[in-house]
């Protein structure tokens, strides 16, 4: 009998620390108005706390209000958040949108097992798995040849429609002319 009550003492134990996980991440949102409404994205700080921590810190600065959407492949995803090339209504530049980052350092990685599903939200990167900064992109499908390659850091919970109406780019890149952008970027509890 005391081995039993030492199971279930661990198993509430471990549940702890499962429901302060939940009740972390949902603290953490991220609201993109588009053209078409909002993408309401729940960031998942208990996977990637440094990730998080700087688009937190981005969003709430407003740097993400009016960057495109530079790189968007059907089937595959909508990348964003070039801070320093892609504001549409400050220094937007085309030609250089997906090569800048933002004044903060790059970030480490923060690799999980958490899979690229539809709605996931993961850190754009160079060849470099540790020069993940501003720039993230959202699925469109699932793409498990990511998992374990870049930094996972939320998922859509409500808007997912809104993300599918996002301009298609062209060619293999997903380079997007007269790009969509996001108009305003919040955070706050959903």
């Amino acid at each position: 009998m005391k081995l039993f009550y030492l199971a279930f003492a661990g198993v509430l134990y471990l549940a702890s620390f499962a429901g302060d996980a939940f009740a972390q991440s949902a603290d953490h949102y991220l609201t993109i108005e588009l053209k078409n409404g909002p993408v309401v994205i729940q960031l998942m700080p208990e996977v990637a706390p440094k990730h998080v921590a700087q688009i937190e810190a981005l969003a709430k600065k407003g740097e993400y209000d009016n960057v495109a959407f530079h790189r968007v492949i059907d089937g595959f995803m909508a990348q964003t958040g070039d801070v320093k090339f892609g504001n549409m209504e400050k220094g937007f530049d085309a030609s250089l949108a997906g090569t800048g980052s933002s004044d903060m350092p790059d970030i480490p990685a923060e690799f999980s097992k958490t899979p690229f599903v539809r709605g996931t939200v993961g850190m754009a990167r160079s060849q470099d798995p540790n020069s993940a900064n501003s720039q993230f992109f959202i699925m469109f499908a699932e793409g498990s040849f990511l998992n374990g390659q870049y930094t996972v850091v939320g998922k859509v919970v409500s808007g997912m429609e809104n993300v599918d109406k996002i301009k298609r780019g062209e060619g293999q890149n997903g380079e997007v002319k007269s790009p969509d952008r996001m108009i305003k970027v919040t955070l706050g509890k959903k």
